[in-house]
């Protein structure tokens, strides 16, 4: 039986459950073609650039435990992937409904801390 609070996304006719903003609740249901879903209920294609971030936050999480804010993130990024794409400006350009909340979500992981 499931409650009313519970959400689902559908990827390859396999219900996946996640919260009301569509987080997943395992991590372990993540794969790229769950990220692809998810990109394509917000009218986003996912590129190189997309994947680049959505890996970082990967490997942050595995390493820290934790999805983080925005500018913790930029940092990563700059660290990472160069001080030219350290900036909230491509950040926001990859991912316009906020960089750290969307690509965590494309990531599979949780809601950053300090996000509303």
């Amino acid at each position: 039986m499931t409650s009313a609070a519970e959400h689902f996304l559908l990827v390859d006719e396999v219900s996946l459950a996640t919260d009301e903003e569509g987080y997943l609740l395992r991590r372990t249901d993540w794969s790229r073609d769950v990220a692809v879903t998810m990109a394509a209920l917000d009218q986003v294609e996912l590129t190189d650039s997309h994947w680049e971030v959505i890996q970082l936050l990967q490997e942050y999480y595995d390493n820290y435990e934790i999805a983080p804010a925005i500018r913790i993130l930029t940092k990563a990024v700059g660290k990472k992937l160069g001080k030219d794409k350290a900036n909230s400006r491509y950040l926001y350009q990859l991912y316009p409904q906020g960089p750290a909340k969307q690509a965590c979500r494309y990531a599979g992981l949780p809601k950053p801390t300090g996000c509303v």
